[in-house]
């Protein structure tokens, strides 16, 4: 469970770095070429899997092209990964049978 909310803190912590990068004028854009790929390594690490796989790829997008810093997409993600995605499937009822074998 504290992992999950490391998970969230971190994610957090990302997106306000990707955003920052709109608050310098003229340089910001040029520094997410450099925080694209170190953004979408960062979310490879944070999911792994199918789902990891994706986000990176989307978050490499969205760093790379100007104006979609705004978009939070590690929080974003968590937030499918643990709330939308963490529905608990119930678990099918169970009948005991009572066998006996006869030989």
């Amino acid at each position: 469970m504290d992992n999950k909310y490391k998970l969230l803190r971190q994610g957090i912590w990302f997106d306000i770095l990707g955003m920052a990068s709109m608050a310098i004028p003229f340089i910001g854009p040029f520094l997410d070429i450099l925080w694209a790929p170190y953004a979408a390594k960062k979310m490879r690490a944070m999911y792994p899997g199918r789902k990891g796989k994706i986000a990176s790829i989307l978050t490499f997008i969205e760093e790379i092209i100007p104006g979609t810093d705004i978009i939070p997409s590690f929080t974003l993600m968590w937030i499918y990964t643990f709330v939308y995605n963490s529905k608990t499937v119930e678990e099918p009822e169970t009948i005991d049978i009572d066998a006996e074998i006869i030989q």
